[in-house]
């Protein structure tokens, strides 16, 4: 009796091809097509998306950081003075946690009234802690859906316990991960972060000013005494390096309730067909636009 092979994998099962080189267009088709599906499936039709620090915590937390360095004496005098110091700032800053939360939570309770057949101006996020979490915990108070699109990093992420479990991403490429934050988003809510926040700013305002997107974006820079010292918008107009109307792309606002009535206002004239209307209305026209 002759001895056959033992049966190759098909390609679609062969996870040595599909972690090599040759198969990265697939890998990146995945990043692209898994996530399409999930979206369908859980009827999102468009979102808002909020960028900001991962460093960031409630202002409970902060403080009960603050509380148990001051009370260690295990570290040397100037590493504990480190310590402290970025401690306090981290006291300081905790506003932006709880006002990212506020502010999702007040999205959140808009959008959900709004009587489409699919989600509309769903929270999103990067999916982590910070700034992040408080987006999603902030819709998740306010009994609507949250995305978080994380990414894998050398050091751990993991996702934050506020996402809808269904709308839990996890990406290997940034690129495809920046394609989902900029395809469905409506509006960008910029707090204060870091290089990575940087990016994800510049990265939209570019495609807006260069009309690489379908549609109109509102794009709020929430934290005019962080951002203030961190960029000067203006040099740029000075300079000659973008046009005056260029700054018409950003709305530099202080607090939750300014961000949310530009974004709900802006929403409503752009993207329902509609005459703004106060927090409490539901819009009786969103019925007659396209889900």
């Amino acid at each position: 009796m002759t001895d056959h092979l033992k049966s190759a994998p098909v390609a679609y099962q062969n996870e040595t091809f599909l972690n090599s080189p040759d198969g990265r267009i697939l890998r990146m088709l995945a990043e692209y097509q898994e996530p399409l599906a999930r979206f369908r499936r859980e009827q999102i039709q468009d979102t808002v998306v909020f960028f900001g620090s991962a460093r960031f915590q409630g202002h409970k937390d902060a403080t009960q950081t603050l509380a148990s360095l001051e009370k260690n004496q295990a570290d040397s005098a100037a590493q504990l003075q480190s310590d402290l110091k970025r401690a306090q700032a981290g006291v300081n800053m905790a506003r932006y946690y709880e006002d990212a939360r506020k502010l999702a939570h007040m999205l959140t309770k808009w959008s959900i009234q709004i009587p489409a057949r699919r989600h509309r101006f769903v929270v999103t996020t990067g999916g982590g802690p910070g700034i992040m979490e408080a987006a999603n915990l902030g819709a998740h108070e306010a009994g609507g859906k949250s995305i978080g699109l994380n990414i894998q990093l050398p050091f751990e992420q993991y996702p934050n316990q506020y996402i809808t479990p269904g709308l839990n991403f996890q990406f290997h490429y940034f690129f495809m991960r920046k394609f989902w934050f900029a395809y469905l988003a409506k509006g960008l809510v910029i707090f204060p972060g870091g290089f990575g926040t940087m990016d994800e700013l510049f990265e939209i305002l570019t495609l807006a000013q260069t009309d690489k997107l379908a549609k109109k974006i509102l794009v709020i820079i929430y934290g005019s005494e962080y951002w203030n010292r961190i960029i000067n918008f203006q040099a740029f107009v000075d300079a000659g390096t973008v046009s005056p109307q260029d700054l018409d792309l950003i709305k530099i606002v202080d607090n939750p309730e300014e961000a949310f009535e530009y974004l709900r206002d802006g929403l409503t004239k752009y993207h329902l067909g509609g005459t703004p209307k106060k927090q409490h209305e539901v819009l009786p026209e969103i019925a007659k636009t396209r889900p």
